[in-house]
C-alpha cells in the first residue's frame, strides 16, 4: 500500500519543492520592487487595467490586473485542488476512514485553534474580525518544498501526512470562502452558475471523457460565480468535480488533467500569485506596527495556533481514537511537521484580499506583514525542530 501512495505522490512533492522555491523568490523580487525607486513601476503594474468583451458588448469584463490574477488565475489553481480532493477521497489518502481519521483531525484543529486566537486578539473591533480565516491556510507548496529540502532526516510518511493535511485543508479553505467571503448574492447569476454545474453533471453521467466540454462549461460558470458574488475561485473546485476518474480503458482523465496542470500551477500561477501579492512597503514598519491587532492575530495564529491545533488534535486521535502516528516517525518530528503546517503564505494571502477587500488600505499591508512574519517564523520554527536527532516512535502493525 505505500509503495502504491509513494508512486502517486512523489511527482506530487518533487513538484511543490521547486514551486516553493520559485514562490519565495517571487516573493523576495515583490518585497524589493515594493522598497525601491521601482515601487510605482510595480503598482502601476498590478493596477494596469485589462478588458475582456464577448460578443458586441454583450459581456464585459474589466479588471485591474491584480484582480485578474487573484479571481481566474487561482481558479486555475482551485480547479487543480479539486482535482486532487477528488482523487485523495477516491483512490488516495483520503479514501476510508481509517486512512483519513489523523489528517482530518489535524486539518481541523489547524483550522480551528488559529480562528480562535485571531477572534480573542481581535475581539471587539468588527472590521478587523473579518480576518479569522487568514492564519487557517497552509500553503502546500512551501511546506512540502521544506519537508523535501530536509531530505531523509524526515520519513516519507510524515511528507504524506502533510500532503493529506493540506488538501483537506484547502477544501476547509474552500467552504470558507464559499459561505464566509462573499459579497451580495445575485440569485440569477447562482442559479445560471447552477445551471452549469447540473450540465457539467450531466457530462460525467453520459461517460463523457474528453477534458474540453468541461473546461468549456467550467469559464461559464466562472462568469457566472464572478458575476453573483461569491467568490469566483470556486467554479474551478465545482468544475474539477466534474472530471471523470477512468475513462473506462484503463486511464484516468482525471489524473491526466492533475498531472498536465501541476506545472502551470507550481511554476508560473501560484509565484505570479505571489509576486502580485506580497509586495509591502517596509518603510513605516515599527515593532509598535507589528503589534497591531491585525497582524499580531495573523503571525500568533500561524505560529502558535496552528502547530498547538494540528499537534493537540492528533493526539488526542492517536490516544483515544485508534489513529497512530506516521510510521517511523518520532513526536518531535511529528511536532515539528505540525509547526510547518504554519507557514500559510499564498492561501492567507488569498483569503486576507477577500475578508478585507474594501476596507481601508492600511489591512492588505497588516495582512501581509502579518502572513509574511508568521510564516518565516513557523518555518523556522520547524526547521529547528526537525533538523534535531530524533528516535522513531514504533508503531504497531
Amino acid at each position: 500500500m505505500l509503495k502504491l501512495i509513494l508512486r502517486n505522490v512523489t511527482p506530487f512533492i518533487n513538484a511543490q519543492t521547486l514551486g516553493g522555491v520559485l514562490l519565495a523568490l517571487a516573493a523576495l523580487v515583490a518585497l524589493v520592487l515594493s522598497n525601491s525607486p521601482w515601487s510605482d513601476f510595480y503598482q502601476k503594474l498590478l493596477d494596469f487595467p485589462v478588458a475582456v468583451h464577448i460578443g458586441a458588448d454583450a459581456l464585459v469584463l474589466a479588471k485591474p490586473m491584480l484582480i485578474w490574477v487573484n479571481d481566474l488565475w487561482m481558479a486555475v489553481f482551485f480547479f487543480l485542488v479539486g482535482l486532487e480532493i477528488k482523487r485523495e477521497l477516491i483512490d488516495g489518502e483520503l479514501a476510508s476512514v481509517r486512512q483519513v481519521l489523523l489528517p482530518a483531525g489535524a486539518a481541523l484543529g489547524g483550522m480551528v485553534v488559529p480562528a480562535l486566537i485571531y477572534a480573542v486578539i481581535n475581539a471587539g473591533d468588527a472590521v478587523a474580525l473579518r480576518g479569522w480565516g487568514i492564519p487557517m491556510a497552509t500553503d502546500i507548496a512551501f511546506a512540502l518544498g521544506i519537508l523535501v529540502l530536509l531530505g531523509a532526516r524526515v520519513p516519507v510518511s510524515l511528507k504524506i501526512f502533510l500532503t493529506a493535511v493540506a488538501i483537506i485543508d484547502d477544501l476547509g479553505a474552500i467552504l470558507v470562502i464559499a459561505f464566509f467571503y462573499t459579497a451580495d448574492l445575485s440569485l440569477t447569476m447562482l442559479l445560471s452558475a447552477g445551471a452549469g454545474a447540473f450540465v457539467l453533471l450531466m457530462l460525467n453521467r453520459l461517460k463523457v471523457v474528453a477534458i474540453g466540454p468541461y473546461v468549456i462549461v467550467g469559464l461559464v460558470i466562472w462568469v457566472c460565480v464572478l458575476k453573483s458574488g461569491v467568490h469566483a475561485t470556486l467554479a474551478g473546485a465545482i468544475t474539477a468535480l466534474a472530471i471523470p476518474m477512468a475513462d473506462g480503458k484503463g486511464g484516468s482523465p482525471l489524473q491526466r488533467a492533475e498531472h498536465a496542470l501541476h506545472p502551470w500551477v507550481a511554476y508560473l500561477i501560484l509565484p505570479v500569485f505571489a509576486f502580485a501579492n506580497a509586495g509591502v512597503f517596509l518603510g513605516d514598519v515599527r515593532p509598535q506596527t507589528l503589534l497591531q491587532t491585525v497582524p499580531l492575530g495573523i503571525a500568533a495564529g500561524l505560529l502558535l495556533g496552528k502547530p498547538m491545533g494540528v499537534f493537540c488534535f492528533s493526539w488526542l486521535l492517536i490516544r483515544f481514537g485508534g489513529a497512530r502516528l506516521p510510521d517511523q516517525s518520532s513526536w518531535l518530528q511529528f511536532a515539528g511537521v505540525a509547526a510547518l503546517c504554519g507557514v500559510g503564505f499564498t492561501m492567507s494571502l488569498f483569503i486576507g484580499s477577500l475578508a478585507f477587500e474594501g476596507a481601508d488600505a492600511a489591512y492588505a499591508s497588516q495582512v501581509k506583514m502579518g502572513v509574511l512574519l508568521g510564516s518565516a517564523l513557523s518555518a523556522t520554527l520547524s526547521i529547528l525542530m526537525l533538523l534535531r536527532p530524533a528516535r522513531p516512535h514504533q508503531t504497531q502493525p
